[in-house]
């Protein structure tokens, strides 16, 4: 099997439940990626304009990415920071190109492994770029193989570039979703 490239990533995540999962990731894909996510306290976005948190966390974190990971647990739909994630993700400007994205079920969210998912169970950003025959994103169930992931990051990366362009006309969330974990978002 031919060598795929190492890729700088950025990983985003709900920071107060799935911060384990996330640092696990890490550990496991060690020197197969490049790691290039916000940790917390990075941003402290509390007295800042929401259009300067914005442009934080495109020029001075996603920035120098080519691949967004989306660690899918069971409240990441709900977080504020993931929607503004994907969406900067998949801009495209000549300062910060568009990111390939992938999104990965984490093991206690309630459709990893299975065939059909709920796709209010996930951010509604990812959701919109994973529909048709042809996606922008793909979900994969969490794996222990850094292989196996090396490789789905490097496809979301050849997709990136592809068109039609991904889907990123939703508004960008204003505040956190309300909302039980389990009942996911709704229309």
């Amino acid at each position: 099997m031919p060598q795929t490239k190492r890729h700088k990533v950025f990983i985003s995540y709900h920071h107060d439940e799935d911060q384990e999962c996330k640092d696990r990731f890490v550990k496991m894909m060690g020197s197969n990626i490049i790691d290039r996510s916000v940790d917390v306290g990075d941003i402290v976005d509390s007295h800042l304009p929401l259009d300067e948190v914005r442009r934080r966390i495109r020029d001075d974190f996603i920035a120098d990415a080519t691949v967004t990971i989306v660690l899918i647990g069971r409240c990441t739909w709900k977080r504020k920071h993931v929607d503004w994630e994907i969406g900067s993700s998949l801009r495209d400007t000549e300062k910060n190109p568009r990111c390939g994205l992938l999104g990965i079920w984490l093991p206690h969210h309630p459709d990893f492994n299975k065939e059909e998912y709920d796709p209010h169970l996930i951010p509604p950003r990812l959701a919109d770029n994973c529909a048709g025959d042809d996606p922008y994103a793909c979900l994969y169930d969490w794996s222990n193989q850094a292989m196996d992931i090396r490789q789905w990051i490097h496809r979301a990366f050849k997709r990136r570039k592809r068109t039609p362009d991904p889907n990123n006309k939703l508004r960008q969330f204003r505040d956190n979703r309300k909302g039980k974990c389990s009942r996911g978002w709704q229309n």
